[in-house]
């Protein structure tokens, strides 16, 4: 009997083995249709990332790429543009995935025609940016730092504010997207709510890394060649100095030859310089004190709130959070704020056609047992007159003024911003500036302020709140919101108030100190005031420890805030050049003016 030849009959091979419990050609037939498949979808993700087929819409060719043209991501030195998708899609295969899926939502804009014109898709701006900022910080910045990592990052080619700034992230953990908004399109980081950029532009631990060696090594370099290319500048200046000294001792010697030669015919007349005679420090040899350069800018409208806010300065969460001092991103880019404030923009809606933006000033200071001694000098400008004023002269009695402030205990970031904290945006000529008609409506606080026309400078904590934000559209300062007497009086006597010392151009001078305002106290002081060959010099000298109210007492083994303002070619108020944070000490060459033992 013969079996049946279908019995006998053997399976195929793709069907006769098992691989992981299925048939062998099961699981080829799987790998090639998973093949097919990913190749299919990533060929059609890739078409999706070009950036032909992200213009290819209307509205992000007309509204978002028109914005990108030109920018440092289409065109740069490289050669090496950044297109849509090397900063919006992620690069790995998973969260490519996920970001094509939920941009399939903007498909239903597109259809719904939510963003179709120039007017609502600028409606729906600060939403999609919103987004792409929080998915951005999420990733801790992973497609910006695709490209730029900060390994690579060398201070030697950065602005020394970059390079204290990326050296903050670094060490705390801020990412990329927290500083760099609207690098590419139009930034609208400042419609956004401020409670909801501080939280969202925080640090995060997380993302805090060792600084790279390569960096480190980088910003040893780039320090060593701005130390001894500063040491250079400031032999050059004191040979400048010494050579201006040498032409205003031939010129004062050849005025007194004159009058001498006057005096003998019977004749008199009248120097064409001005002074305010010489009896102060007579017995100061200035040839041995220390000079100091220092450099004044320009400030415009930047206040005290300004400062603070993140929506109109970058730095101020280092500031405020972090500690930083302004010198410590502004110090060596003074020339270039001063001179973009004075030119004109946000911060200087009324512009002064000639006005220079930065003096260059040098500062000796000196002391016996009794006195300080400061003898500040400054090259003139000539007059260009202020457009805003009738005669062109806002001081008209006063070619120049001079004020040195020595910042108290219990200020407000009074280390790190020096004279800036009594700087408002409610003083004079300032955007809050309340104006007279306010002023006199508030009678109990005018009286206490002594206040007709303007509100002088003075200090956050004789308010019992400031105004720093402008939250729903409210006058930013406090200039209104006045402590008691009482209150004000504990302050003075608890040493938090700035020491404020002024010389005028007849060498007249003014000692006293800002608190809930400016306040003269009648505190001991001695001034003179020059001009000669060109060169502005003001000597001043108050007792080291008078015991005056508001005179911060000097002693040694402290170091002391202080700012230094010259109001130069007739200015007042807010319209001269100010000192960032400088330090001063008694006999101590680490401060920046070293007030050494005569």
């Amino acid at each position: 009997m013969t079996k049946s030849s279908q019995g006998d009959q053997k399976k195929p091979i793709w069907r006769r083995y098992l691989l992981w419990g299925m048939p062998i050609g099961g699981v080829a037939a799987t790998f090639i249709a998973g093949i097919v498949f990913w190749g299919g979808a990533n060929t059609v993700m890739e078409a999706t990332n070009t950036k032909e087929f992200c213009i290819s819409c209307h509205e992000m060719n007309d509204f978002v790429y028109q914005e990108y043209k030109g920018t440092i991501h289409d065109v740069n030195r490289s050669g090496v543009g950044a297109v849509c998708s090397d900063c919006h899609v992620p690069k790995d295969w998973v969260h490519k995935v996920i970001r094509k899926v939920k941009a399939s939502r903007e498909l239903w804009g597109k259809m719904t025609g939510t963003i179709s014109t120039p007017e609502k898709f600028d409606a729906k701006r600060l939403h999609l940016a919103m987004n792409e900022w929080e998915r951005m910080k999420a990733t801790d910045s992973v497609e910006c730092r695709n490209c730029h990592g900060f390994e690579s990052m060398m201070p030697e080619f950065q602005k020394p504010r970059a390079r204290q700034q990326h050296l903050n992230a670094i060490k705390t953990g801020q990412t990329c997207i927290d500083c760099h908004k609207g690098i590419a399109h139009t930034n609208v980081r400042d419609r956004a709510d401020p409670d909801y950029l501080e939280k969202l532009e925080a640090p995060n631990p997380a993302f805090a890394r060792k600084v790279p060696e390569a960096y480190l090594a980088s910003l040893a370099r780039i320090t060593e060649k701005e130390t001894q290319e500063a040491a250079a500048a400031k032999a050059a200046k004191k040979a400048e100095h010494e050579a201006v000294q040498a032409q205003i001792a031939t010129a004062v010697e050849a005025v007194r030859a004159e009058e001498q030669a006057k005096s003998a015919s019977g004749t008199s007349g009248t120097s064409a310089d001005t002074g305010g005679g010489g009896n102060v420090a007579l017995n100061v040899d200035w040839n041995t004190v220390p000079s100091t350069d220092l450099t004044l800018f320009y400030p415009g409208q930047a206040s005290f709130e300004w400062v603070q806010n993140g929506k109109t300065h970058g730095g101020a969460r280092p500031l405020t959070k972090g500690g930083d001092a302004c010198t410590t991103c502004h110090a060596a880019e003074l020339e270039m704020i001063g001179d973009k404030i004075v030119a004109g923009g946000e911060l200087e809606p009324t512009p002064i056609p000639g006005k220079r933006g930065t003096i260059n000033a040098s500062v000796q200071a000196t002391h016996d047992e009794e006195n300080i001694y400061v003898k500040i000098q400054w090259p003139d400008a000539g007059h260009n007159p202020v457009p805003f004023v009738e005669g062109g002269k806002m001081d008209p009695d006063n070619q120049i003024k001079v004020a040195m402030m020595i910042a108290g205990t219990g200020i407000e970031m009074g280390e790190t911003t020096g004279c800036w904290s009594s700087c408002h945006a409610d003083n004079t000529y300032m955007p809050f500036d309340p104006g007279p008609e306010a002023i006199a409506s508030n009678v109990d606080v005018a009286t206490q302020l002594q206040a007709k026309d303007t509100i002088t400078k003075y200090l956050t904590e004789s308010r019992t709140k400031v105004e720093v934000r402008g939250r729903r559209g409210k006058a930013q300062g406090g200039w209104d919101k006045l402590k008691t007497a009482e209150e004000v009086d504990q302050l003075r006597d608890e040493g938090t108030y700035l020491d404020l010392l002024r010389v005028y151009a007849d060498g007249t001078a003014s000692n006293g100190y800002l608190l809930e305002r400016r306040i003269a106290n009648e505190g001991e002081m001695e001034a003179e005031a020059s001009l000669s060959g060109g060169i502005w010099t003001v000597v001043f000298s108050r007792p080291l420890n008078s015991g005056a109210p508001g005179d911060v007492p000097l002693e040694p083994g402290k170091t002391y805030t202080v700012g230094i303002a010259i109001h130069d070619d007739f200015a007042a108020a807010r319209f001269h050049h100010v000192t960032l944070n400088t330090s001063l000490a008694l006999d101590d060459d680490t401060a920046q003016i070293d007030v050494t033992k005569q």
